[in-house]
């Protein structure tokens, strides 16, 4: 059986938002349909860039990024949702004087043509806390359950694709726990997913392969248990010996 195309792929991307002072330094990244790839490293790394630029809020001085084998490099953020792309940005990315519902109504726009009713009730499914508070404003919500929220709205157009920009960051322990548990989940539907995240050992667990960045660059690659038993990760980027946990 032939290996399927990467549904997403980075190659030779240099990026920054001030001229000549870059952030990224000429990253590649591959994505293959239906897998987890998360992306850790120091602060400063470029992780959140990197994301940003995927999904066209930053638009790259050299490389290029293809989704499915065709480019899509400097697109804007819509037109990249348009294609599959679902994107949940750091933090309080809810409308919070909206409902629920109504977040998910703005959410679902680019899936008309399967019906509301029916995305809705795939999201309600998957996350039963947001079908109890449908009516209640975003803004009501603990943080953990606003980000279950920008998860919804995300896949409530049926993206094949998901990049997550620190999904677990700010959230209590329980939530965090709870955030991780939802990802395998929308994983396991098949959905590819691309997570920057600052928890890496969390986050590493789970995933089918990871990256880590330093400097605007790739410094290892590997499977998400190669990374994490790894002597030099663990000691560069997850805490070494003395349990201290990496500033990702």
């Amino acid at each position: 059986m032939a290996e399927q195309a990467d549904v997403l792929s980075v190659a030779g991307i240099e990026a920054g938002y001030f001229p000549d002072v870059p952030i990224l330094n000429g990253v590649d990244l591959r994505l293959a349909p239906g897998e987890m790839v998360t992306v850790v490293g120091p602060n400063g790394a470029g992780k959140s860039t990197l994301v940003k630029v995927v999904i066209g809020l930053l638009r790259p001085w050299r490389g290029s990024v293809l989704l499915r084998g065709e480019p899509v490099t400097g697109l804007k953020p819509h037109a990249i949702v348009a294609r599959g792309v679902g994107y949940v940005a750091q933090r309080d990315s809810v409308f919070p004087s909206m409902s629920v519902e109504e977040n998910l109504t703005l959410g679902a726009i680019p899936a008309r043509s399967r019906g509301d009713g029916q995305l809705f009730d795939e999201m309600y499914d998957l996350f039963p806390r947001l079908g109890e508070r449908r009516r209640q404003a975003a803004g009501a919500l603990s943080g953990g359950e606003r980000q279950m929220l920008a998860l919804a709205r995300a896949l409530v157009a049926g993206p094949d694709v998901l990049l997550l920009d620190e999904p677990s960051a700010g959230l209590s322990p329980l939530a965090m726990d709870v955030m991780f548990e939802k990802i395998v989940a929308i994983n396991a539907r098949g959905i590819a997913v691309l997570m920057v995240e600052q928890n890496a050992r969390r986050a590493l667990a789970i995933s089918h392969r990871g990256y880590v960045l330093d400097l605007g660059q790739n410094r290892f690659e590997g499977t998400g248990p190669e990374l994490l038993h790894d002597p030099k990760v663990v000691e560069l980027y997850l805490g070494g010996r003395k349990g201290v946990p990496a500033d990702t």
